[in-house]
């Protein structure tokens, strides 16, 4: 459509200039608008207000977490600490040979030629806990010596190497008494040669249980 050429009528001119004008408020509006918006850091106020509550709720979360996991590690550490420390059942187990204790006496002081000396040997338990330990006779060794302890004479498991067990279980510090007889003669391991009565004079009796052996004890044969 071609615009006239002429002087426009007042009414048009108006019009255009009202149009004008309005045009001009709008784009100042528009450009006041994005001045705030830019300086508020583009975000909307919804958009404000969730990054508000993201801020505020974030570190409580993490702390809640590092909370929990930190007596976590501890009630761990304590069960731990408390299984590592708890003691093991006490059960009886063999006596060892530093557990135990062994002391040999006479009947009497002074045997006649021809009569049967009577030993006593006492084992005791000397540790702090109960032990058990097979004590037969097969595994005790009597034996008579010289009194200079130079020469043996006599030895309980020389004919007799073998005996029925005798398991016992001493408490601490209690005691297993035995008596072993001897008939006064010689012997030597496995029996070998000929036994023969002891002469009359003075001698020493020691026991012995494994390792463990007894003070020697002094008797006469008159």
């Amino acid at each position: 459509m071609l615009e006239p050429t002429g002087p426009l009528p007042p009414e048009i001119y108006w019009r255009r200039r009202v149009f004008a004008i309005g045009a001009l408020v709008v784009a100042l509006a528009v450009v006041i608008w994005l001045a705030v918006t830019v300086s508020r850091g583009g975000d909307s106020p919804d958009a404000a207000a969730a990054a508000s509550t993201s801020e505020t709720t974030e570190p409580a979360t993490s702390s809640a977490s590092s909370s929990s996991t930190a007596t976590g590690t501890r009630a761990s550490g304590t069960a731990s600490g408390t299984r590592s420390t708890e003691p093991a059942p006490a059960a009886s187990g063999q006596c060892a040979d530093q557990s135990l204790a062994i002391k040999v006496s006479v009947g009497q002081p002074t045997y006649q030629t021809g009569e049967e000396p009577v030993f006593g040997i006492v084992i005791t338990n000397i540790s702090g806990a109960p032990c058990t330990r097979d004590m037969g006779s097969g595994l005790q060794r009597v034996s008579v010596h010289s009194l200079d302890g130079g020469r043996q004479l006599w030895a309980s498991t020389d004919c007799f190497p073998d005996g029925d067990p005798d398991v016992r279980t001493l408490d601490r510090g209690e005691q297993a008494a035995f008596t072993v007889t001897w008939t006064g003669a010689t012997s030597q391991p496995e029996c070998a040669g000929e036994r023969v009565q002891v002469p009359a004079g003075a001698y020493n009796v020691v026991a012995q249980m494994g390792s463990v052996r007894s003070a020697p004890e002094p008797f006469n044969i008159a």
